[in-house]
């Protein structure tokens, strides 16, 4: 399963997997399944969070790998320990036929809980639907998400599993002919009806500046006249192709910006320069805390407003329960930034935008309010620097993709070391940087193509799958309570 996602990006294996999975679970106690999952989780999240520790892991030498090892134990634990043992039980009280649904709908929630039920501590890496981005079922996530792909694609491999399982019986093979044909059919309407395909032509020119300056390099002293002159140089090169948006990467001016006039103004300059609206990656300190800010200038050269990012990353850019944890030796090496609130839509030149950084953009349900709240594209600022050339930047990339997906909207991604580039609502990215370039990536967007899952938000998903396993276990026990002959 974990070779379904980048870099070897082998989709098919995901489905594959998840059949030996589910038949595992099938033939085990609930205890079994939970220990049998918790391990196999424990694996697949180490091999799909190795990159976690990449640079980060210096800090805390020769402790490095707890940045990998947490996580895949307590995702392991969540997703397929906790998941296993919910798929056992069922698959011993539930009705027989009914079994796999149960199995797929709470493999599929787990997966949901473990990235974002979890609130500021999920780890939303890592997800089966992330994989198939790229593959028949895509259209899928338009309809029901990416946690509603999960379970169709579940629901195959469950009821394969089932029927291997009991192999030789005829209404097995006949139930899971019957499960397996209606999730075609329902992936073949998510085909026909998917809103991504007649979507309105793209004509508002944007660009995407990548200046590719290392993460060893980003804080040293002579790094930030390097970014300082480089970002000048090719926003002035960018303006000559006269985009109406241009984003910086996240915090590539690493300074407190409201702090620094000159630089502010300097900015704002440079904004009025290019005829562009400019949205440059930087920080923001406030008597309240300090923020990993967006400042966006118009391009008349006054600043539109400052995006404070919402959604922090645990033991990075926080410390979740600091009174309890600063005891750590290492916690003073963690950033201590505040939380932004409220959305972030910014309106540019007749669109508005939803800007996202980083991490942020790991969350389905974050970036679809921005969607609900009135944004036609999305922005994505990333420093994916922090991972170098390992699996990271390209899983990171590949959730993009799920985001434009999702909510059918244009995505423009500017990353500082790559992938940067601009997504369609089909997911596919129609510009496309290589790492480590220094790249100007430019070209057009347009207008959303609304889907179903933005319209209803993300949160009916996760309550239909869970109702959809205790619905299978009461069908049940109704079974088992009813008269006996």
């Amino acid at each position: 399963m974990a070779l379904a996602l980048p870099k070897t990006n082998w989709v098919a294996l995901a489905p594959l997997g998840a059949v030996g999975l589910f038949w595992v679970w099938f033939g085990v106690s609930p205890w079994r399944a939970f220990w049998t999952g918790w391990l196999a989780g424990l694996i697949y999240f180490s091999i799909g969070f190795a990159w976690f520790g990449e640079t980060a892991g210096a800090f805390i030498a020769p402790f490095g790998f707890f940045l990998t090892l947490g996580p895949a134990l307590c995702d392991g634990f969540l997703g397929f320990g906790l998941a296993g043992a919910l798929v056992a039980y069922a698959s011993s009280r539930a009705p027989r036929a009914l079994a796999p649904l149960a199995a797929a709908a709470i493999f599929a929630f787990a997966e949901w809980f473990r990235a974002e039920g979890m609130g500021p501590l999920g780890v939303p890496f890592a997800s089966l639907a992330f994989s198939q981005v790229d593959s028949p079922l895509a259209p899928v996530a338009a309809f029901v998400g990416p946690y509603g792909l999960t379970f169709v694609l579940c629901t195959f491999a469950a009821y394969a599993a089932y029927a291997i399982r009991l192999r030789g019986v005829r209404e097995a093979y006949r139930d899971a002919f019957v499960a397996v044909a209606c999730a075609i059919g329902a992936v073949a309407l998510a085909w026909s009806f998917w809103p991504a395909r007649s979507a309105p032509p793209p004509t508002y020119k944007v660009a995407a500046i990548q200046g590719n300056i290392p993460q060893g390099v980003k804080f040293t002293p002579d790094a930030f006249y390097l970014a300082l002159e480089r970002y000048d140089d090719l926003t002035r090169q960018a303006a000559a192709e006269h985009p109406k948006l241009i984003v910086w990467p996240e915090t590539v001016i690493p300074v407190s910006l409201n702090r620094v006039p000159w630089l502010q103004a300097r900015f704002a300059a440079l904004a009025k320069t290019a005829s562009a609206e400019l949205v440059v990656g930087t920080l923001q300190q406030r008597d309240d805390g300090d923020y990993n800010a967006l400042y966006f200038f118009r391009s008349d050269g006054g600043l539109d407003s400052v995006y404070r990012k919402r959604q922090l990353v645990p033991f990075a850019e926080h410390l979740p329960f600091a009174r309890a944890l600063s005891w750590i030796p290492w916690a003073k090496n963690i950033s201590h930034f505040s939380s932004g609130e409220g959305d972030g839509v910014v309106s540019v030149h007749g669109m508005s935008f939803g800007p996202v950084v980083c991490w942020e953009s790991a969350f389905s349900g974050l970036v679809v309010n921005d969607v609900r709240d009135g944004a036609d594209a999305l922005i994505v600022a990333t420093d994916d620097a922090w991972f170098g050339t390992t699996a990271g930047p390209y899983q990171h990339a590949q959730i993009a993709q799920m985001r434009a997906i999702e909510t059918g909207s244009w995505v423009v991604r500017a990353a500082s070391t790559g992938i940067s580039g601009l997504i369609a609502p089909t997911g596919r990215y129609t510009r496309r940087s290589e790492l480590n370039r220094i790249t100007i990536v430019t070209g057009t967007i347009g207008a959303p193509a609304p889907t179903m899952y933005a319209a209803l938000g993300a949160a009916p998903i996760p309550l239909a799958l869970a109702l959809t396993y205790l619905g299978v276990l009461f069908a049940g026990s109704r079974r088992r309570a009813g008269p006996k002959e």
